[in-house]
């Protein structure tokens, strides 16, 4: 199946997203693209990374996923291919594929010049061509060599001792809920029994099972889908009113 997913900052007001969608069609009219987001905030890498972190092996392997973030950006060294637990990524190696997984990916590829243009657009121009072929059967490496200044980033990592758990908000969806870097593998290992999570002037001494386990107007803690540990306001813009935000500390002290 030619399935080639699509990420970037474009909006939908305007022509790029369908411009890139026509590049690749053109290619190939059988692919199957699907949009994982077009709303990321505007050159916000760490948004960015955390959505496709947060979705791509639900999709089969040997998918494509186009990343458009900040391509033209100072920090841009080129464009790259790579693959990662049987996935394929096609983006700027600004360091955003850098935050997919906690390991390096298993190849890495520097497309060469011969596939460069000088354009205001890489992600039509550039990234779209090579993804609707990577899709249709070609390989990364018939599009360059292999991959010697891949550019990282370092996200933020939860601290955990046996007695606390110091963790960050790294993103605020939507509602204001508010999910954090705190896993629940690790919460799990050194959970005594009693425990107390606290973030702004809250805290909570209890884990709910979803947003609708306190009464509107309260706060709430639960590992989400993600097993990352997401609190809030039930009915309640849960980082207005507590005052949170991206990278706010959140602290799981255990009580023995």
């Amino acid at each position: 199946m030619a399935l080639v997913t699509f990420l970037s900052d474009f909006g939908d007001k305007d022509y790029y997203v369908p411009a890139v969608k026509a590049k690749m069609l053109a290619v190939n009219p059988q692919l199957n693209i699907i949009d994982i987001s077009h709303s990321i905030d505007t050159f916000d890498l760490a948004h960015a990374a955390f959505v496709l972190r947060s979705t791509f092996r639900d999709f089969p392997k040997g998918t494509v996923h186009l990343v458009a973030i900040n391509t033209t950006g100072s920090y841009t060294h080129g464009y790259i291919g790579i693959k990662l637990e049987e996935h394929i990524f096609l983006g700027p190696n600004n360091g955003i594929l850098s935050l997919l997984a906690d390991h390096d990916p298993g190849i890495m590829v520097q497309f060469a010049d011969i596939h460069l243009k000088d354009t205001s657009f890489p992600a039509k121009d550039i990234l779209a061509p090579i993804a609707a072929k990577v899709a249709s059967g070609a390989a990364i490496h018939d599009f360059g060599g292999p991959l010697t200044n891949f550019r990282k980033l370092m996200g933020r990592q939860a601290k955990a001792t046996r007695e606390q758990i110091l963790g960050h908000v790294v993103r605020v969806d939507r509602y204001g809920n508010l999910i954090t870097n705190i896993q629940k593998e690790v919460f799990d290992k050194l959970n005594p029994g009693k425990f107390t999570i606290a973030f702004g002037r809250e805290e909570v001494t209890r884990l709910d099972k979803g947003y609708d386990q306190v009464e509107p107007g309260d706060c709430f803690a639960f590992f989400n889908s993600l097993n990352l540990l997401e609190i809030g306001i039930n009915h309640g813009h849960g980082a207005d009113l507590l005052g949170l935000k991206y990278d706010s500390v959140v602290f799981v002290n255990f009580n023995p």
